[in-house]
């Protein structure tokens, strides 16, 4: 079953206002073939994927990213310069994404070096990183995998307009708690799935 691919086709579709009927029509599909799209019992061809793409009016490599994406555990990082910061905020994602490989780091450079061996699904930033700057290290982030998500924390609600810049998907602010974790985590560009669910 690919999560992944299903949630994010009924995200897109519900997005253009289709219902899946009006989407099955446009695709010259059957009602059933776009259900079991969309219930990840079934994907579409790189034919149909591509159809799928004019139709939704979206980058035909969102789609197949979706699809070639298994539902494996994701890999989530957090980086933050103070220990018990880190500790405590660690704490609360493994609460709220108990399937993932959550990692933490307190040097930016050792974060860096993660990304590159492993896809990061999620990253959530510190802004103020000793001499280092969260802003920077997202780009950074983003120049080895363009689809990573991250997410400032920060205890400095006045950096939020210069975080828009960098194409961060969210914003917190200091102390982490489960609650808005989980709202962020339903604004993600990329959502991506684990145990069962689409995140």
């Amino acid at each position: 079953m690919n999560t992944l691919f299903a949630e994010t086709l009924k995200k897109l579709r519900t997005e253009k206002g289709l219902s899946q009927t009006q989407l099955s029509k446009q695709m010259f599909v059957n009602n059933s073939t776009v259900a079991r799209w969309e219930n990840g019992s079934r994907l579409p061809d790189a034919a149909m994927i591509t159809r799928l793409s004019k139709v939704l009016e979206v980058d035909v490599s969102t789609l197949l990213y979706a699809a070639a994406e298994s539902d494996k555990s994701p890999n989530i990082i957090m980086v933050d310069d103070s220990k018990v910061v880190l500790s405590d905020s660690l704490t609360v994602l493994e609460e709220v994404l108990p399937d993932a490989t959550i990692t933490g780091f307190i040097w930016p450079n050792e974060a860096i070096e993660y990304a590159k061996m492993n896809r990061v699904a999620l990253a959530i930033l510190d802004i103020e990183l000793g001499n280092a700057s969260g802003l920077d290290l997202c780009k950074t982030l983003l120049d080895i995998n363009q689809r990573t998500n991250v997410i400032y924390l920060t205890a400095y609600p006045d950096y939020s307009l210069d975080a828009w810049d960098t194409n961060a998907c969210g914003f917190l602010v200091k102390p982490l708690n489960p609650e808005n974790v989980r709202k962020q985590l339903q604004k993600l560009r990329y959502p991506f799935s684990f145990g069962g669910e689409t995140r």
